[in-house]
C-alpha cells in the first residue's frame, strides 16, 4: 500500500512539473482580464460563441471519442508517402510580389501591400504538448523559421497548439515586429518574453489601420480555445485583410453557423478566402466545418476563390488524411456555380491577384 502511495505521489508530481513547462502558456489576468470580462463575448466566467456550442454533437460522448480516436482503425490517416512540396525562398521574394506560401494544416505567408504577414506558424513538426504524439507527416516540414524573412505581422488566430506552437513562436521572437490576436492569447507571448508594445490583442468586430493602403478586422468563428485544463478563457476570431483594391478572408478554425453569412455582408465579398476544411468528425461538427459545411461557408462569404486549410499535415481526426481535399473538390465540382478552388502544394507560390492560376490536385496518387 505504501508503495502504491508513494507511486502515486510520484506520478502526481511529475504531472505537475510537467503542467509548469512555459509551453503552456499562462491564463490572463491583470489589465488583459479585465480587457476580456468587459466583452460581449465573455459571459459566465468564459468566452461563448454567437450560437450555443456544444463540446460534441447529440448523442456523442468523450468515452466513445477517446476510444475511438485511440483504437478504431481508420484507413490511409496517415499517408505512407512523402507529401509532395516546392521550397520557394522567401528571403528573395520581391516585397511587391502580393503572394502566399502555405506550410500545411493551418499554417501560411502572406505578402500583401509591402507587408509580410504570418498566420498560425507550426514548424515544430508536433502539434501536441506531448513530445511525439501529433507529429507532422513525412515530407510536409520543409520549411522551418530560418527560411522566413522578417515578418511584420504575426496573426494568431487562436491558442490550440496546432495553430500556437511554442517553440516556432520563440524562434520567431527576433524577427517579428508585431503579434495580432484575440483576446487574452497575448498573456502567452508577454509570459514567453515579448515586449507588451508589441502585441495587439482585440475582440471580435475590430478595425486595426496597418497603413493608408492596408485595414485588418476580426471577426468571429465557432470554435474554442485553451492550452490545459482550462477552456475558453481566451478568444478565438477571423481575419479579413484588405487594401484598396483586395480583400482576404483568413478562416481560422470554426464550425458552420450564421456568422459566414454575416461576414460575407459585411464585409464581402472577397477576392479569395481561407476555410477550415479538415481534420472534421460528426461528433465535432460545431467546431470544425464539415466538407458540405465549406461549400456553403464558401457562398456565404461571397469568395471568387478558396483556399480549403487545415489538412495536409497533420491527424487530427479519423478520416484519411486526403479525405478533405477530396471531399471538398467533388462537392465543390457537383455544386451550384462551383467557385475556383486554391489548392497549391506545401510552399507552392499562390499569387493572390491571379485569378486565372491554376492548380494540380497534387494529392492524386500519393498513398
Amino acid at each position: 500500500m505504501i508503495t502504491f502511495l508513494i507511486l502515486l505521489a510520484l506520478i502526481a508530481l511529475a504531472l505537475y512539473r510537467f503542467l509548469e513547462h512555459p509551453k503552456f502558456g499562462k491564463a490572463p489576468s491583470g489589465e488583459r482580464l479585465n480587457l476580456i470580462q468587459k466583452s460581449p463575448q465573455y459571459k459566465n466566467g468564459k468566452f461563448e460563441n454567437q450560437s450555443f456550442t456544444p463540446d460534441l454533437a447529440e448523442g456523442a460522448s468523450m468515452a466513445g471519442v477517446l476510444l475511438e480516436f485511440f483504437f478504431k482503425k481508420v484507413d490511409r490517416k496517415i499517408p505512407s508517402d512523402l507529401i509532395p512540396s516546392i521550397k520557394t525562398n522567401l528571403h528573395e521574394l520581391p516585397i511587391d510580389e502580393d503572394v502566399l506560401v502555405w506550410f500545411g494544416h493551418s499554417s501560411y505567408f502572406i505578402q500583401l501591400a509591402g507587408k509580410r504577414f504570418l498566420i498560425d506558424p507550426v514548424f515544430s513538426g508536433n502539434a501536441s504538448p506531448i513530445p511525439g504524439t501529433t507529429k507532422s507527416f513525412k515530407g510536409s516540414d520543409i520549411y522551418t523559421v530560418d527560411d522566413l524573412p522578417e515578418i511584420d505581422y504575426l496573426l494568431i488566430t487562436h491558442d490550440h497548439y496546432d495553430h500556437l506552437d511554442y517553440d516556432t513562436i520563440l524562434k520567431l521572437k527576433p524577427k517579428t515586429k508585431k503579434i495580432i490576436t484575440a483576446l487574452g492569447v497575448g498573456s502567452h507571448f508577454e509570459f514567453w518574453g515579448f515586449p507588451s508594445e508589441n502585441i495587439m490583442e482585440k475582440d471580435w468586430f475590430s478595425t486595426i489601420e496597418l497603413d493608408e493602403n492596408l485595414t485588418l478586422y476580426t471577426a468571429p468563428s465557432r470554435h474554442f480555445s485553451g492550452r490545459s485544463f482550462k477552456r475558453c478563457n481566451t478568444l478565438w476570431t477571423s481575419f479579413i485583410l484588405e487594401t484598396k483594391d483586395f480583400k482576404m478572408y483568413l478562416g481560422g478554425d470554426s464550425g458552420y453557423d450564421k456568422h459566414f453569412a454575416e461576414i460575407g455582408e459585411k464585409y464581402g465579398p472577397f477576392d479569395v478566402a481561407l476555410l477550415d476544411n479538415g481534420q472534421y468528425n460528426e461528433k465535432w461538427k460545431y467546431i470544425h466545418n464539415m466538407p458540405e459545411d465549406v461549400i456553403k461557408a464558401m457562398k456565404d462569404l461571397k469568395s471568387k476563390r478558396v483556399f480549403p486549410v487545415h489538412s495536409s499535415k497533420f491527424a487530427l481526426s479519423l478520416h484519411s488524411w486526403d479525405a478533405p481535399l477530396i471531399k471538398v473538390t467533388e462537392l465543390n465540382s457537383l455544386s451550384e456555380n462551383p467557385v475556383p478552388l486554391i489548392t497549391p502544394m506545401i510552399g507552392e507560390k499562390v499569387e493572390l491577384k491571379n485569378e486565372k492560376q491554376e492548380f494540380k490536385q497534387w494529392w492524386k496518387g500519393v498513398h
